[in-house]
């Protein structure tokens, strides 16, 4: 747990394309820190720091693209179905990507000592990052609507959507270990109150 006396540190997750980011987008409104780990990932593996030069002592030149970014889904390619590989690849960025995390954190516990930081997180359950959060949240949808929002957003097949579901933790075991859950179905007014809502019991709990 990374936090002060007041402040709160929310671990915020959910399944592939059940509506985090929206989730997220929301609690910013609210006044909460939002803390992206995709995007801190990203940032890790940019050209020419360590981690990039990691990945491409593991991985080779190929998983770049002509800019010498890291091409991801070259790199996914790489690592998807292979778990040494992938754990690899994770013991390459999951450290980087948590000191920042916590830099990150105390950065807004300093500006505001009473702040909610929600740190939203793809692998919450999975990495044991929920044992270093206040509390934790989940996101969830329905199967069809998480398959119909991969198929419009990303252009998968259906078969590609259920693949890309099935390789993430059951959302049933999700909700079983979160402490509050949101449903990413509801019409988008239903979900803000929702989501103040809960702003605001945080807020009072911190």
């Amino acid at each position: 747990m990374i936090s002060s006396a007041a402040m709160i540190l929310v671990g915020l997750t959910g399944g592939i394309a059940t509506g985090k980011s929206t989730v997220a987008g929301m609690f910013k409104r609210c006044g909460a820190v939002i803390i992206d780990a995709d995007a801190l990932a990203r940032d890790v593996v940019q050209p020419g720091k360590p981690a990039w030069r990691e990945i491409v002592k593991a991985f080779g030149k190929t998983v770049l693209n002509p800019d010498r970014t890291v091409n991801r889904p070259a790199l996914g390619g790489k690592v998807f179905g292979h778990p040494a590989k992938l754990r690899q690849l994770e013991r390459i960025i999951h450290p980087r990507v948590a000191r920042e995390q916590i830099r990150l954190t105390k950065q807004a516990a300093r500006k505001d000592p009473n702040a909610v930081v929600i740190y939203d997180v793809p692998l919450l359950f999975e990495a044991g990052i929920d044992e270093r959060v206040d509390t934790t949240i989940v996101v969830t949808a329905d199967r069809e609507t998480q398959i119909a929002r991969l198929k419009t957003r990303n252009g998968l097949s259906r078969a590609e959507a259920l693949r890309r579901i099935k390789s993430q933790m059951p959302l049933t075991e999700k909700r079983r270990r979160a402490d509050f859950t949101l449903d990413g179905t509801l019409p988008l007014p239903q979900l803000k109150k929702q989501v103040r809502s809960l702003d605001q019991l945080l807020r009072t709990s911190a």
